[in-house]
């Protein structure tokens, strides 16, 4: 992947303005921080970010893919203000499941969720490297 930087722009913190790349595809559709069961363990918004993040990556995984992979992220949150408040937090979460790769992002503050205890969802494409055709 290729980070699109336009010459002279400050960089963002914890995003990249574009990426370029090639390969397979990976929708993932939005994932909210809910458990395997599609429990909720928490109504505190960063850990819901946090499995959610970890439900992005096990979805990922099935198609050989990680955190490397994404190209872009969407967020969709209940409330914006809890989103910039916990911005320290948010950061610190997501470095622990994501590492420090910043794809594409947006964010965007909605009035409800589908699941009514979920305050985030994340949508993400990946693009995987294809399999070497060498053998």
């Amino acid at each position: 992947m290729e980070i699109l930087q336009p010459p002279g722009w400050s960089r963002p913190r914890g995003y990249s303005n574009g990426i370029a790349a090639s390969g397979r595809m990976v929708f993932v559709s939005g994932m909210v921080g809910w458990n395997a069961e599609g429990e909720f363990e928490t109504d505190d918004f960063v850990l819901q970010v946090a499995q959610a993040l970890r439900n992005v990556l096990a979805v990922l995984a099935e198609a050989g893919a990680g955190p490397a992979d994404i190209a872009r992220m969407t967020w969709y949150v209940v409330d914006r203000d809890e989103y910039l408040q916990a911005a320290k937090r948010l950061g610190q979460a997501y470095r622990e499941v994501m590492g420090d790769h910043f794809p594409a992002m947006t964010a965007v503050a909605v009035a409800a969720l589908m699941p009514a205890r979920a305050r985030v969802e994340i949508e993400v494409t990946a693009v995987v490297e294809p399999p070497s055709l060498a053998g």
